[in-house]
C-alpha cells in the first residue's frame, strides 16, 4: 500500500519514498473531485451531513498526504524529493482554486446559512460556515468565467514563484563554504563551534574549519570571531543570499517582482484596492492604515531607546576596543563584548548550563504544571534519526496531543524554526482523532561526545515553537476547519507562541531547566540576575528592526507599485530605512531577496502580526504575573479560553474572554523596558 494513501494512524516517514508522490496525490485529487461533481449534482444536499461533512473528510485526507510531502521536502530536501514535489505543486494549487470557485458549491454554503438547520448548529460550525463563504468571495466564486480562469492561473503561478523563491534560498546557503586554515582567523569563537566547524571540514576532506550560512555557524561568528575580515566575509555572502551576486539562477529578484504583480492584480480581480487589503481580510487588523498606524506609533516609541542603544555600542567600540568605524558585520561582535563589560557574562557562559536533556525536561515541567498534562517520549516512524517523537496525556491517562521534534541544524533541510500540523483534532463518529504536530528548528548538534548546548535565544525559540504546537494540540473543538490553528486570525496566532517565551525569564522555571554540561551545577542565582538585568540589552534597537520588516511588508503589498520600472524593493526599503533604521546596513545587503516570510511563507502583508500579537501575549502574561507564573488556576483559564477554542470564534472575544478586558500595549513595552524611567 502507498503509505502516503494510508490514514489510520500515524505518517509512515520511514516508507515514504519520492515515487509514491504522484501516484497517491492524482489518486486522492480524483477521488476528490468526484465527490465534488456527486455533491454539487444533489440538489438536495444543503445540510451539514449532506455535503460539508464528506467534503471535510476528503479533503483532510488531501492535506494531509500533500502535509507529509511538504514536510519532507523542507527538513529532507532530495532533488529526486524536489521534483515530484514541484511536480504535483501545480495540481494542488488547481484543485484548491477550482474548489474555491466553485459556484455551485458557494450556494450550497450560502443556503445552508439561510436555512433553519443553521440555528442548530455548533458555534464551531456556524464560525465554518462563515468562513467558508468568505472564503469562496476570496477565491474568486463571483468572478466572470474569463475572470476565474485567470485568477486561477495566479493562483498557480503564485504557488510556482514561492517555492522557487524558498529553493533559490535554500540552494545559496547549502552551496556556501568558507574554509579557513590559520588558527589566528578563528580566535575568539567557541570551543564547540570550532569542533563542529573542523568536523565538517574533515568530512570534506579538507583540513581546518569549515564555516557556512546555517545558524549555528554563521551566528557564532558574526558574535564571536575576532577577526574582522571574516566575519565581513560571511556577512556579505549572507546578506547577499539568492541575489544578483551569485548564481544566476539562484537570484530572487525578478521573483520579488513576479510575486507582486501577481498578487496585485488577484487582488485587483477581487474588487480590493491592493494585497494588503485582501490579506487583512482574513485578520484581526482592519485596514493597512490600522496596522501602519500601529507600527508608526511603535517606531515613535522604539526610537529614542534603539538610539540611544547605538550610540552606548559605538561609544564602547571606539573607547574601549579601538574601533572607530562601526559596521554591520561588527554589530553582533561588538554588542556582545558591550553585554559582557556591563553585565559580567557571555551568551557562551550561559548556554554551557542548557543542555538539551535539562532544557526539554524544564520546559514540559511548565506545561505540566500549569495544564495538569503529562509529556513523555514514545516510538513513532521519523524521517531522520535525530528526530524525536513524544505524547501528551491528561491527568486521567487520556491521551491529548503528539508531537514530532527536529531540533538540529542540517544540509538540505531548510533554515529557520516553525510548527506545523501533521493531524489535526477533529471528532469522528464516536471517537476522537488526536492531533499530532512539527516542531522543527535549526540548533547546533552535539559534537564531541557531549548533548547539544543551547544559547537562552535558542531556549526562548524553543519555548516560542512549542507554544504554536500546544495552540495545535490542546484544542477542545471537534470539528476540523476551526480545530487548533485552523481559522485563527494569522494576526493572532503568534499569541501562544510569544506567550510560551515569557516563561524563560521566570527563575522559578529556568534554575529546574539548567545543569552545566561538565560539574552538572544548576544555573546561579547570580549570573541569571544579570541576564535579567540584560533581558532587554538593544530592545530598542532589535524593535526597531522588526517594525523595519514589518512596515516594508506593509507598504509593498499596499501603496507600492510593482509594475513602475522606477521603483523596486530596494528603494522603498531604503525610503523605510531612512524614516526608522538608526543604522544603516551596505549598499550591497539583499534583505528581500532572502524574506521567505513574506514571500515564500504565510506572511505576506502580514509580518507585523509578530508585533501584534506581542501585545496580546504581553497583556495575557501580566494576569499570570498577578496569579502567580506557574499559577493552574490561571493556565487552564488560558487553555480553556484561548488555546482550547482555536479558530472557533473571533481571536479578541477569546482573549477578553481570558482577559477580561481589551488588550493594551502597556504590558509589552515595560517586558521590553522601553517605558520611561
Amino acid at each position: 500500500m502507498n503509505p502516503l494513501l494510508d490514514f489510520s494512524g500515524l505518517p509512515r516517514f520511514a516508507e515514504v519514498k519520492a515515487e509514491h508522490v504522484t501516484p497517491a496525490i492524482e489518486q486522492l485529487l480524483a477521488t476528490n473531485r468526484a465527490l465534488v461533481e456527486k455533491l454539487v449534482a444533489d440538489d438536495s444536499a444543503t445540510s451539514w451531513a449532506a455535503f460539508v461533512a464528506p467534503l471535510e473528510d476528503a479533503n483532510e485526507h488531501l492535506s494531509r498526504a500533500w502535509s507529509q510531502v511538504s514536510h519532507l521536502n523542507a527538513v529532507v530536501n532530495s532533488p529526486e524529493l524536489r521534483a515530484v514535489y514541484n511536480e504535483n505543486l501545480p495540481k494542488i494549487t488547481e484543485f484548491y482554486a477550482d474548489l474555491s470557485q466553485n459556484l455551485k458549491l458557494f450556494e450550497k454554503f450560502k443556503a445552508l446559512k439561510a436555512s433553519p438547520e443553521f440555528a442548530q448548529l455548533s458555534v464551531a460550525q456556524k464560525k465554518i460556515v462563515d468562513n467558508e463563504i468568505r472564503d469562496f468571495r476570496l477565491g474568486g466564486a463571483e468572478l466572470a468565467e474569463a475572470q476565474k480562469e485567470r485568477f486561477k492561473a495566479i493562483q498557480e503561478a503564485l504557488a510556482s514563484a514561492a517555492a522557487k523563491f524558498e529553493e533559490n534560498l535554500l540552494d545559496t546557503t547549502n552551496a556556501y563554504a568558507n574554509y579557513v586554515e590559520l588558527a589566528e582567523e578563528v580566535a575568539g569563537l567557541p570551543a564547540d563551534v570550532l569542533q563542529a566547524a573542523q568536523e565538517a571540514a574533515s568530512a570534506d576532506g579538507k583540513t581546518g574549519w569549515k564555516f557556512t550560512l546555517h545558524a549555528p555557524s554563521y551566528m557564532p561568528v558574526m558574535q564571536y570571531a575576532e577577526h574582522r575580515p571574516l566575519r565581513e566575509e560571511i556577512y556579505r555572502a549572507y546578506s547577499t543570499r539568492a541575489s544578483e551576486f551569485g548564481k544566476p539562477e539562484w537570484d530572487n529578484t525578478a521573483l520579488i517582482k513576479q510575486i507582486l504583480q501577481l498578487r496585485q492584480e488577484a487582488a485587483q480581480l477581487l474588487g480590493f484596492k491592493s494585497y494588503a487589503e485582501v490579506s487583512l481580510a482574513t485578520k484581526m487588523a482592519q485596514t493597512p492604515a490600522e496596522v501602519l498606524d500601529f507600527l508608526q506609533s511603535l517606531a515613535t516609541r522604539a526610537k529614542p531607546f534603539a538610539q540611544q542603544d547605538l550610540t552606548e555600542l559605538r561609544t564602547f567600540a571606539a573607547e574601549q576596543q579601538g574601533m572607530q568605524d562601526l559596521q554591520a558585520w561588527d554589530v553582533g561582535y561588538y554588542s556582545e563584548k558591550l553585554r559582557e563589560a556591563r553585565y559580567g557574562f557571555s551568551d557562551e557562559d550561559v548556554k554551557q548550563y542548557f543542555p538539551e536533556g535539562p532544557v526539554l525536561d524544564g520546559m514540559f515541567k511548565v506545561v505540566e504544571t500549569i495544564y495538569g498534562l503529562t509529556i513523555h517520549p514514545t516510538h513513532a516512524p521519523i524521517w531522520h534519526s535525530a528526530v524525536r517523537f513524544f505524547s501528551i496525556t491528561d491527568k486521567n491517562g487520556q491521551l491529548v496531543g503528539q508531537f514530532y521534534l527536529d531540533l538540529y541544524a542540517r544540509q538540505h533541510k531548510r533554515g529557520g524554526a516553525w510548527m506545523d500540523d501533521a493531524i489535526t483534532r477533529r471528532r469522528r463518529n464516536e471517537a476522537i482523532q488526536t492531533p499530532v504536530a512539527y516542531l522543527t528548528c535549526n540548533f547546533s548538534a552535539p559534537v564531541g561526545g557531549k548533548p547539544a548546548l543551547f544559547t537562552h535565544d535558542e531556549v526562548i525559540t524553543l519555548f516560542h515553537e512549542f507554544g504554536h504546537g500546544l495552540h495545535h494540540l490542546l484544542t477542545k473543538i471537534e470539528d476540523l476547519g476551526v480545530s487548533g490553528i485552523n481559522g485563527v486570525e494569522w494576526d493572532a496566532v503568534e499569541l501562544p507562541s510569544q506567550f510560551m517565551e515569557n516563561f524563560c525569564w521566570e527563575w522559578d522555571v529556568i534554575r529546574h531547566m539548567t545543569s552545566h554540561v561538565d560539574s552538572g551545577e544548576a544555573l546561579p542565582r547570580v549570573l541569571f540576575d544579570k541576564m535579567l538585568a540584560a533581558k532587554n540589552f538593544q530592545s530598542g534597537m532589535q524593535t526597531l528592526r522588526q517594525v523595519e520588516f514589518a512596515l516594508f511588508d506593509m507598504h509593498i503589498h499596499d501603496d507600492f507599485d510593482s509594475f513602475d520600472p522606477t521603483q523596486t524593493a530596494l528603494t522603498l526599503l531604503q525610503r523605510i530605512r531612512d524614516q526608522v533604521a538608526v543604522m544603516q546596513p551596505p549598499a550591497y545587503n539583499r534583505f528581500p531577496n532572502n524574506f521567505s516570510h513574506i514571500f515564500a511563507g504565510g506572511y505576506g502583508a502580514g509580518y507585523y502580526s509578530y508585533k501584534w500579537a506581542e501585545v496580546l501575549s504581553a497583556d495575557a502574561y501580566s494576569l499570570f504575573e498577578e496569579n502567580g507564573v506557574l499559577s493552574n488556576d490561571v493556565g487552564h483559564r488560558f487553555w480553556s479560553e484561548i488555546l482550547g477554542q482555536g479558530g472557533s470564534r473571533p481571536a479578541l472575544e477569546s482573549f477578553v474572554a481570558f482577559r477580561g478586558r481589551e488588550p493594551t500595549i502597556d504590558a509589552l513595552l515595560r517586558h521590553s523596558g522601553m517605558v520611561a524611567a
